[in-house]
């Protein structure tokens, strides 16, 4: 049977459609790359310190692009308020301290002394006083003395006495000294003393501020005479090391990323330049592609963070900045800080 020559004309433009394509394939195919590419930027990293106390601000140490180092003294407030209580808890904290003290050493001798002479002049009294109540006693009957002058006798009698045992159980406390319960009181008081001191000096100490981070002044939010308080940061600083880039992996390059992995990074400011860098974080969970660098291709793409720890000798990156990450999946041997700097391209 023979074939039409319409069809015979379309059979062989199919075939060497599929033939076209096949060959397109193989010659276009990518071919397996030792490097991986990936986008991203410079993380910001932000420290915004504030004062623990409040007050007005007195002074400003530093200015917005101001290198600062961690602990650097970059800011006060009003501290005539703190300073008076410091002073005040410290005097309350000896005045305690002499009483402990005191308490301690228990009575002195010469008090105890003056106790015992104490008693023994009012046991004289009491003694004294007896005789006359029984010389009294024994001349009423002769009408010598009135009942009143008996009366008066008698009374002196008494108070003598109390007077004389309340000197004897003053003497006895004088020599067995302070009781523990008074001794254990006065050193609670004393340590709660020290304590409000150590307080207050912490109080006088935060009316500074001081850098709790090597980095770069970003924005000064304060200025001098504005209120400062605990929930005002006075600073912006930027954290500029260590540097790292943040990109994101596709799960399907997943497995050819190692930690330690050389890579370098690029910039559209500075073009040919390349910063010497490595893998130095990896997610350990996936996430959907950030909006930032979201393409269309990727818009329900899984990616798996990453940070490429890098070089800044010349500090020519910023925080924010765009770059371009190449990974040398080749490599696999861990980077260190050291030589740090960037080169040309061409020049790793």
């Amino acid at each position: 049977m023979k074939i039409k020559p319409r069809r015979a004309a379309l059979a062989l433009l199919i075939a060497a459609g599929v033939v076209g394509g096949l060959l397109y394939l193989l010659l276009h195919r990518p071919a397996p790359s030792g490097v991986l590419t990936l986008y991203g930027d410079v993380d910001i990293r932000q420290s915004q310190p504030a004062f623990y106390d409040t007050g007005p601000v007195t002074q400003l140490l530093v200015s917005e692009g101001a290198q600062v180092t961690q602990g650097e003294l970059i800011a006060r407030i009003d501290d005539s308020r703190y300073a008076a209580a410091l002073a005040e808890a410290r005097q309350q904290a000896a005045n305690l301290k002499a009483v402990l003290t005191r308490l301690l050493h228990g009575t002195r001798p010469d008090e105890i002394a003056r106790d015992k002479a104490t008693m023994e002049g009012l046991k004289a009294v009491y003694a004294n006083a007896q005789i006359n109540y029984a010389r009294t006693m024994n001349l009423l009957p002769h009408g010598v003395v009135s009942t009143q002058d008996r009366d008066n006798a008698q009374a002196t009698v008494r108070a003598a006495r109390e007077n004389y045992l309340a000197a004897r159980h003053t003497y006895a406390l004088a020599v067995q000294g302070p009781r523990r319960e008074d001794i254990i009181s006065a050193r609670h008081a004393y340590q709660a003393a020290v304590a409000a001191v150590a307080y207050a000096r912490q109080e006088y100490i935060d009316t500074r501020l001081y850098s709790p981070v090597n980095g770069v002044i970003e924005d000064r939010i304060l200025e001098p005479g504005d209120m400062a308080s605990p929930e005002t940061p006075v600073y912006t600083i930027a954290l500029n090391n260590p540097l790292w880039v943040r990109a994101y992996v596709p799960e399907i390059d997943l497995g050819r990323i190692r930690l330690g992995m050389p890579a370098t990074v690029s910039t559209d400011s500075y073009p040919g330049r390349v910063y010497r860098g490595w893998v130095g974080y990896l997610s350990p969970t996936a996430e959907f592609t950030p909006k930032n660098i979201e393409t269309p291709q990727l818009r329900t793409a899984l990616v798996y963070q990453l940070r490429v720890y890098v070089c800044n000798a010349r500090d020519e990156l910023r925080l924010g900045m765009p770059a371009t990450v190449h990974i040398d999946l080749a490599r696999k041997g861990a980077r260190t800080a050291s030589g740090c700097g960037p080169s040309h391209a061409g020049h790793p």
